[in-house]
């Protein structure tokens, strides 16, 4: 079996599949078992308009089969994927072409972070279109030494929040090389988002930082409609079930499309803890089972 082949049969826990088809299947399943999800059109840093283009159209389609199939799902979009190293203004127009689709089939559009390099361009352009456009959010990385300052600037224009770890390898410069000073991060952004933040999304696997959020909520009395947490498809299936039958609100982030296997090799060359986060998960499930 060749190494392309083994990896394939690891990213399909992970990855819904190929097509589009694919995911609209995976997410009538997530569906039927009560949680919602958010799909992602695998691909990012194209350098050519063409396929900046292709992407969007992509999206697009993504959006009217969401409402044809009544799915309870929205669409997580990548700027580099959108055009975004090739020009800015061809970003923002393709960008606000996906906005608009969502925005008259009632649906939102989650724009999702990169490294850091990108995040400023990110979050200029996301609130630079959120006043025309309330159905975008964002998503903010815990482990950068900016983030606090970003989740209280969101939270004052109203800009939904997807609260995640960071998942790319930063220098020191820019991010906190320990985990627990970016677990200790999380749990004060998250605590911020809760108490001012606009239906945020707690997206960790990491059963401390669940817990933490559980606690919290309660003790502020903040209910569980107010917030939802957001899990990788495929990832502590076991820790999905319980959150959904304590009554919480549980969206399953499903990646789906043809650049699955640069998209897996990248994010374990970058950061090779992701492997390992991937096995201590899937040792939990089998334990819980």
């Amino acid at each position: 079996m060749t190494r392309r082949r083994i990896t394939s049969s690891l990213a399909y826990r992970f990855v819904a599949g190929e097509r589009l088809d694919d995911a609209v299947r995976v997410v009538s399943d997530v569906n039927r078992r009560g949680w919602s999800a958010s799909l992602d059109h695998l691909g990012e840093n194209v350098t050519e308009e063409k396929a900046a283009r292709s992407a969007t159209d992509d999206y697009l389609a993504a959006f009217e089969r969401i409402a044809a199939a009544k799915l309870n799902a929205n669409v997580s979009v990548k700027l580099t994927q959108l055009g975004l190293d090739i020009a800015p203004e061809l970003c923002q127009e393709l960008l606000t072409r996906v906005l608009q689709r969502a925005k008259q089939l009632d649906n939102f559009v989650r724009i999702d972070m990169e490294g850091a390099p990108y995040t400023q361009r990110t979050l200029d352009l996301v609130f630079a279109l959120h006043e025309r456009f309330p159905n975008c959010g964002v998503v903010l990385q815990s482990y950068l030494y900016r983030t606090p300052e970003d989740v209280l600037r969101a939270n004052k224009a109203k800009v939904r929040v997807r609260l995640v770890k960071g998942a790319y390898d930063e220098p020191p410069t820019v991010a906190f090389p320990k985990k627990a000073d970016v677990d200790a991060n999380y749990e004060a952004e998250m605590r911020e988002l809760l108490l001012n933040g606009v239906y945020p999304a707690i997206a960790t696997h990491d059963d401390r930082l669940i817990e933490a959020t559980k606690r919290f909520a309660r003790e502020r009395e903040i209910t569980t409609d107010r917030f939802e947490f957001q899990m990788l498809y495929g990832i502590r299936r076991d820790l999905q079930d319980r959150l959904l039958r304590e009554g919480h609100r549980v969206r399953i982030y499903v990646p789906y499309g043809t650049e699955w296997y640069p998209y897996l090799m990248r994010r374990l060359a970058e950061r090779p803890a992701n492997l390992l986060f991937i096995v201590r998960s899937l040792i939990r499930e089998r334990r819980a089972a």
